[in-house]
């Protein structure tokens, strides 16, 4: 960290009253934010180090609001500094859902609660907030090439040729207004364990919200997707069927034919765009660490790739990444 940007924090940490506070490194992440845990007289926080131009916190501050608004637990704003990118966040603890299941907590307590929450959203008449863009094609298609721009290259050698990317953007083209089929809501784009939090708190206010600044409004299968089709762990498919059973039990007019394709759909952008995003961090941003769930993923993708409406990218992935070679980029 520069003196430039630690002067710019000492400087926001007093003008909230916290500039007493002991500071120790909490976490980072794939992005440029960095996170500190602050402690003052008792009283934890947390400390948002999102740097411009690299990050934005305006999306995140607006979300942040509105999921309060529909008493969801995201944290509670202390303080904003959207200029500098710096914000004091409330502190959730440490019962992350990550951590919780690793120390044998109730896997089907904490996935249904999740569950829950992502019905909650797609059935609130007001899920949908002033500024949150839509999850359109350009979005979806810039996402989904992250495979060829950057997982093709690293594994075969050589740029992906344009004719051949062009084919594939087709066929991408033509899927998502599939995805589409299904209501439209708030979609938080990152929705898994890690970003999950277990707090003391009634109802669905006991599931804590984390990064969920890249909001969208789309598909309402994404997310429970994101939930139940894990880059980073496996779940067994009894449980992913119960939560899925779970939660279209609040939404009898969906067709089950339906939101399956709608599923499909979004797990194979989804783990197409993850296969990319891992490449990426290792090839440019020297995080090799992510490559070792290459291998979960591709499963995943095969596992999406299985659905009738899937068969024409089955059929291109076959022919330009053939099964045998779906192996992991050298770091």
């Amino acid at each position: 960290m520069t003196t430039q940007r630690e002067a710019l924090i000492r400087a926001f940490l007093d003008a909230a009253g916290w500039g007493a506070a002991r500071r120790g490194r909490l976490a980072g992440d794939a992005s440029f934010r960095h996170y500190d845990r602050l402690l003052l007289a008792g009283r934890p926080a947390v400390l948002m180090d999102a740097p411009p131009p690299q990050e934005d916190v305006r999306p995140f501050v607006r979300i942040a609001r509105h999921l309060a608004a529909l008493e969801l637990s995201a944290p509670r704003l202390l303080a904003v500094d959207e200029e500098n990118g710096l914000l004091l966040l409330e502190d959730l603890g440490d019962g992350t859902y990550t951590r919780l299941l690793a120390e044998g907590h109730d896997e089907a307590a904490l996935y249904g609660l999740a569950t829950d929450v992502l019905a909650a959203i797609a059935a609130h008449p007001d899920a949908l907030c002033h500024g949150v863009p839509p999850y359109d094609d350009p979005r979806l298609l810039t996402e989904a090439n992250l495979l060829p721009q950057w997982y093709m290259p690293a594994l075969l050698g050589q740029g992906t040729d344009p004719q051949v990317q062009a084919e594939y953007e087709a066929i991408w083209r033509r899927l998502f207004p599939i995805a589409r089929m299904v209501p439209e809501t708030l979609v938080l784009r990152d929705f898994h364990v890690d970003n999950l939090m277990l707090l003391d708190r009634p109802g669905l206010a006991a599931c804590g919200l984390l990064d969920f600044q890249d909001a969208v409004a789309g598909p309402a299968t994404y997310d429970l997707m994101s939930l139940l089709e894990d880059a980073r762990r496996d779940i067994d498919p009894v449980l992913i069927e119960r939560m899925k059973q779970r939660w279209l039990a609040r939404f009898p007019a969906i067709d089950r034919a339906v939101f399956e394709a709608s599923w499909a759909v979004m797990a194979a952008q989804r783990h197409a765009k993850v296969i990319g995003i891992f490449t990426r961090l290792c090839q440019r941003d020297g995080k090799p660490g992510y490559l070792i769930h290459i291998p979960r993923v591709w499963r995943l993708l095969e596992a999406a790739l299985a659905h009738p409406v899937l068969a024409e990218l089955r059929v291109w992935l076959d022919r330009h990444i053939p099964k045998a070679s779906r192996g992991v980029p050298t770091p």
